[in-house]
């Protein structure tokens, strides 16, 4: 029941967050376009970061609700979002030089070599970490046996420890290459 909790607290986090930031927008620019940064905004957090932060305003209460798998949701999140992008490219581009992680959005996106290559880790961490969400509440819910799952979890641990590792340097890299410091 903790793990909901915590899960259910990081739901209404993040969902504020994003409220917050369209208002901001909005205020800023107008809703219309307030809209269009903070949906782009929404659309980078899925697309390019390694955990499933921006599907997971989704995929958390769709499971809750509905039952079905995280993973399978976070599939539709990101053609959602690459669907978002294909219509802000081909139509309103200008939309992306409105904040700094619009304009990072569009020369990820733009520039395939090398930057694609965050695009590909990220949806390797976002995959793996939807699919150990997913397992932690099917054990929770008793639908697997927990021996099984204690078995496998030293295969996994090793495969998110090389995963990590290559995302950690591989961002190192790519990010320094855009000029940014962490």
């Amino acid at each position: 029941m903790k793990t909901h909790n915590k899960s259910l607290l990081k739901l209404v986090l993040l969902v504020l967050i994003v409220i917050v930031y369209f208002l901001y927008m909005s205020w800023k620019y107008d809703a219309a376009t307030g809209f269009g940064v903070a949906i782009l905004t929404w659309s980078f957090f899925v697309l390019c970061t390694p955990i499933a932060d921006g599907g997971f305003i989704l995929a958390f209460p769709i499971r809750l609700l509905f039952g079905i798998k995280m993973f399978y949701t976070q599939i539709a999140v990101w053609f959602v979002a690459i669907g978002i992008n294909v219509f802000y490219m081909t139509s309103s581009v200008d939309s992306y030089g409105l904040s700094f992680i619009t304009q990072l959005l569009e020369k990820i996106l733009s520039e395939p070599y090398p930057y694609w290559s965050i695009l590909i880790i990220s949806a390797l961490g976002t995959f793996l970490s939807i699919f150990f969400g997913d397992e932690i509440m099917d054990v929770a819910s008793h639908q697997k046996n927990l021996q099984k799952q204690q078995r496998k979890a030293k295969y996994r641990s090793l495969i998110v420890l090389i995963l990590g590792s290559l995302t950690i340097v591989a961002y190192y890299y790519l990010l320094s290459s855009l000029n940014i410091d962490l």
